[in-house]
């Protein structure tokens, strides 16, 4: 600070030797040092001018990922990334603005001049000690702090942006800081504080007339991604609000009850109400050949389990805020999972024990190297694959980053086993007009957002039923839009919008799946034996570094083996290719199921893989 301090001291008396005036030398001195920190200045404006660019898409992932704040944090990093953002810059000024503050004080103190009045204030008393017109200098300051903030709150780039509690909040503080401080500064140093703020007004305008904000930043997106995260809010804010005492009761009461089980062998750990599809041929079998108990944790007290009545199947609500200590706590012989990311995030591997067997079940059969983060399956014991591209990826993964060799059970994929169940007790359907189903996935960039208008265009009038099957959760966030669309086709007696999920009868029935990456295309080709078109969107990337692994993701080979995919600039061809694909014997029932048959393992029989598997390492583990 000696050294700042005399750096200080020998400007000032630059400054004052050049206008032979205590209060126009601190004027002229802090002028200058705006001067210099001026490249830092546009830098942070380009910063910030980024950073509100970018609230859309941030709104978009909070109402997303409403109450995920893991995913969200993730999705959030990920952009800022991609952005190239940095959120510490906008610190930088704030530490700068100290640390010259501070070698203000101390130059002011070594600067020995004997005329320190500046108009009728002197600058060289500390207000405190005077009293008297002095205390005007701590005053102006309060003042001064007063006109930045409330100027900054309309014309800052993102301070604008913030909530009105965060700006008054910083106006609070620097307006009770300023007229504080001021009292026990010298007078000086208080009236530093007034120019400075009063030049820092200036340039935040200079700044926003030479590198303005709405050239860069879609202020039309950002309203409409404020409201979406608004209503997300409110509608959570009501679900808070229905969350009974009974509630609360019961996930202590369940807490408890789950801890002091001993000798638990198996737990199975759901993330909310529709996962028990992905676990339930295996259970159901475990059940039905042996007396283990199952002990089953789920994150939602509607979740359609509790329904179910078995004495061996016992089922638990514990929400987040429990999970973590009690999975750190966790006692039983194997753990099965669908929740990726196990030990990188808040649910951790049991401190209890260290044989506990983790084991992950997909749900889905994708790529688990470009549809999971880098890393996801790291610290899991068993992974269930669905397929020989997913057993490739995780080997590679090993090999890649000598990672300990794990159990990779060939397992397949029960959904799909119970849906070919389901529909070979359907009767057989001749659609006349031909059902054209639309199912979109739930990510940023999907059909439905980016071409619904070019799709229905190129379709409605050419003699098919179109059905749009929106993704739930596009259900649940874009009532709105959804409404929207319905009215604007609303004359279009060949299309309709299908709102319930209930059944698959629609997926059943369709003779095409228009979707863009979404699962349920290998769902439907791999279960109706018909073909499925791919629109080319923006691809959903979890891992920008999955081309590490040498091995083609199965969202990707797959697409032009069960069906043809299409880029955005060839919409209006749909007809043609749709004929294409009704017509050309390459997408016949045989070979979808040759394809089908290629890729999935024990097709309708993975449940006996899993609990089969299951059941024996209990066994073995019992014997240890």
């Amino acid at each position: 600070m000696k050294i700042l301090g005399d750096l200080f001291g020998l400007l000032l008396r630059f400054c004052y030797k050049i206008t032979d005036n205590y209060g126009l030398s601190i004027i002229l001195f802090t002028l200058i040092t705006k001067i210099i920190l001026l490249p830092i200045s546009v830098m942070v404006q380009r910063n910030s001018i980024k950073m509100v660019k970018m609230y859309p898409e941030m709104n978009h992932i909070k109402a997303k990922y409403f109450g995920n704040k893991d995913m969200a944090s993730e999705e959030e990093y990920q952009l800022y990334k991609r952005e190239k953002y940095h959120p510490m810059l906008d610190l930088i000024p704030v530490i700068l603005q100290l640390i010259i503050l501070m070698g203000v004080v101390d130059g002011i103190h070594r600067l020995n001049v004997t005329n320190k009045f500046f108009l009728i204030l002197d600058l060289g008393v500390t207000p405190v000690k005077t009293g008297g017109i002095s205390i005007l200098i701590p005053i102006l300051a309060a003042i001064s702090s007063w006109l930045m903030c409330f100027t900054q709150n309309k014309a800052n780039v993102l301070q604008s942006e913030q909530g009105k509690a965060n700006q008054t909040i910083t106006l609070l503080l620097s307006v009770g800081l300023s007229l504080y401080l001021g009292f026990f500064v010298p007078g000086g140093v208080g009236f530093y504080w007034v120019i400075s703020n009063l030049m820092s007004i200036i340039l935040m305008y200079l700044l926003n007339y030479f590198i303005n904000p709405k050239k860069y930043i879609d202020y039309r997106a950002l309203e409409e991604s404020k409201n979406e995260l608004a209503r997300v809010t409110q509608y959570a804010a009501k679900a808070n609000e229905k969350r009974s005492s009974e509630l609360v009761s019961l996930e202590k009461h369940d807490y408890k009850k789950f801890l002091k089980y001993e000798n638990k062998q198996i737990v199975f750990y759901s993330e909310g109400n529709g996962f028990y599809k992905y676990f339930q041929n295996v259970i159901e079998l475990i059940l039905k050949k042996t007396d283990i108990i199952i002990h089953y944790i789920t994150s939602d007290a509607d979740d359609e389990v509790f329904k179910l009545q078995n004495d061996n199947f016992r089922v638990y609500y514990i929400t987040e805020n429990k999970l973590i200590v009690l999975m750190m706590k966790m006692d039983a012989d194997i753990v099965v999972m669908t929740m990726p990311d196990l030990q990188k995030y808040h649910i951790k591997r049991s401190m209890v024990r260290n044989d506990i067997e983790y084991v992950y079940m997909d749900h889905g059969i994708g790529s688990v190297n470009l549809m999971l983060r880098k890393h996801a399956l790291d610290y899991f014991d068993t992974i269930f694959a669905s397929n020989e591209i997913s057993y490739a990826e995780i080997r590679e993964q090993e090999k890649k980053y000598s990672l300990k060799e794990k159990t990779v059970l060939k397992y397949g994929f029960a959904l799909i086993d119970n849906m070919i169940e389901n529909y070979n007790r359907q009767p057989v359907h001749h659609n006349s007009p031909k059902i054209i189903l639309i199912a979109p996935s739930w990510q940023d960039d999907n059909l439905l957002d980016l071409c619904i208008d070019e799709i229905l265009q190129a379709l409605t009038g050419h003699g098919y039923q179109i059905i749009l099957r929106p993704h739930p959760q596009y259900v649940r966030h874009f009532k709105e839009k959804l409404k929207i669309l319905e009215n604007k086709y609303a004359s279009c007696t060949d299309f309709s919008i299908e709102n319930s999920f209930s059944s698959n009868d629609t997926v059943f029935n369709a003779d095409i799946l228009i979707t863009d990456w979404s699962g349920i295309a290998y769902e439907y080709s791999f279960t109706t034996l018909k073909p499925s078109l791919f629109i080319n969107t923006p691809m959903k990337i979890m891992n920008p570094d999955y081309q590490e692994i040498p091995v083609v993701p199965f969202d990707i080979k797959i697409r032009n083996q069960i069906g043809i995919s299409v880029e955005l600039s060839e919409l209006h061809t749909l007809p043609d290719i749709i004929n294409q694909l009704l017509s050309e014997s390459k997408y016949s029932n045989e070979k979808l199921k040759e394809m089908r048959d290629k890729y999935l393992y024990n097709i309708s029989g993975s449940a006996e893989v899993g609990a089969g598997y299951l059941i024996n390492r209990l066994i073995e583990k019992s014997k240890e």
